[in-house]
């Protein structure tokens, strides 16, 4: 008889156990942040930012960066049409969340029988940058599909790209489009060329690999792939382009160890 009461007892245990993480999982993907002081308030650091710093930490590595603004209207269009061209060309077409491209990375996905995901939208980028991780935990996948959906509602698209371009990871310790430029080009991102907005550009989807000042194959064979999509676009005449001896011309200089020293206090009172 004692054998028989332990078993319900164990199963009993079990299907708390079962709904305890259940209900964890649901508070962890329903619970979302408030995304309304972005309206007007500029972030002074983002999870991303704030995971460096810890795995610098452990590591006894010196990181100090700081995001340095630089307002929408200041920022060079060449590079907004790069970066929208190579990262999210449906942006002002989808409402934060591109189902296609989430379709076609899920069947990708499963034939290839990993969670490399990929197809995110910028908004989606933002709310991962802002409040979660580069986990390719499926709960935070949908967590990160519920902050994008809320960016959208409560902020706009102009918004929303101009906290991209200020917060983006593009290179080590160097964050947000203004120290990116100071960093490859030793100018203001508010007077890239479009060859050196391309060159940035192309690096976003692994920024701690690739570099602007670096270009190997992967990054000369896509700057040529975006250009001959801006141009299809209407973004870029064939003219806007030097070619020397098939080189592509960007003159680039080597990025300082640490943005910390490159960018200075963030605008705006934080969130």
């Amino acid at each position: 008889m004692s054998a028989k009461r332990r078993v319900p007892r164990w199963k009993g245990a079990l299907w708390k156990c079962v709904g305890a993480a259940l209900l964890a999982s649901l508070v962890y993907i329903f619970w979302l942040p408030d995304v309304r002081p972005l309206r007007r308030n500029n972030p002074k650091t983002t999870s991303y930012i704030e995971l460096r710093r810890s795995q610098a930490r452990r590591s006894g590595k010196r990181f100090d960066p700081r995001l340095n603004w630089l307002p929408w209207v200041k920022i060079s269009q060449h590079l907004k049409n790069a970066v929208l061209i190579a990262e999210d060309d449906a942006f002002y077409r989808h409402d934060g969340v591109d189902w296609d491209s989430v379709r076609t990375a899920l069947e990708r996905d499963w034939q290839m029988r990993r969670l490399a995901y990929g197809g995110s939208t910028i908004t989606q980028q933002v709310a991962r940058n802002l409040y979660l991780s580069p986990s390719k935990n499926p709960l935070r996948k949908v967590k990160e599909l519920l902050i994008a959906r809320r960016l959208e509602k409560e902020l706009g698209k102009r918004r929303i790209f101009e906290l991209y371009l200020n917060i983006a990871e593009w290179g080590k310790g160097i964050y947000g489009a203004e120290a990116a430029a100071q960093a490859y080009f030793g100018k203001s991102a508010a007077d890239l060329s479009a060859e050196e907005a391309v060159a940035m550009a192309v690096v976003l989807p692994n920024p701690r690999r690739w570099s602007p000042a670096r270009k190997g194959r992967y990054v000369e064979r896509n700057m040529r792939r975006i250009m001959g999509r801006m141009r299809a676009s209407g973004f870029l005449p064939e003219e806007d382009f030097e070619i020397s001896d098939g080189e592509l011309r960007v003159e680039t200089i080597a990025p300082q160890d640490n943005a910390g020293v490159l960018a200075s206090t963030s605008a705006g009172a934080g969130f």
